[in-house]
């Protein structure tokens, strides 16, 4: 069975790489739209003009780069879509290869902050009465 071609707002991704930036903004949701029309911060600039240098780079051979960035309020093009980003998450670069499904999204979505609380089992010694309890 073949696979289920990816489509976005009905657009392929093909359709959307060759989409001009202005045609790409009027199909985005609401949130990332209006970000978009008032233009990118210096920050994400630095790192839209390095994924476009590295892109030439890698075009001409070699293993693919991981750009990495702090950059978190950065929304996916669709001309990242299969580039590797390290997005800092606070601790850590966290290693994201961008797919088309996540066209329109935030870096920060796929790095998350915050981590689950597991707590364990309390040992012995943990509580005052953990004291009178007989050690087998």
């Amino acid at each position: 069975m073949a696979r289920k071609e990816f489509k976005y707002q009905g657009y392929t991704l093909k359709e959307l790489q060759d989409m001009s930036l202005d045609d790409l903004i009027k199909i985005l949701p609401a949130r990332q739209r209006r970000s978009l029309k008032r233009g990118f911060l210096p920050r994400q600039q630095i790192v839209l003009d390095k994924f476009r240098k590295l892109k030439k780079q890698e075009k001409k051979g070699g293993k693919p780069i991981v750009i990495k960035t702090h950059c978190r309020d950065m929304i996916v093009l669709p001309e990242m879509v299969g580039t590797i980003f390290g997005i800092y998450n606070g601790k850590q670069f966290i290693e994201v290869e961008l797919t088309a499904e996540m066209i329109g999204s935030y870096f920060g979505e796929f790095a998350p902050t915050r981590q689950r609380v597991q707590h364990g089992d309390p040992g012995m010694g943990a509580t005052r009465s953990s004291m009178f309890v007989p050690l087998k």
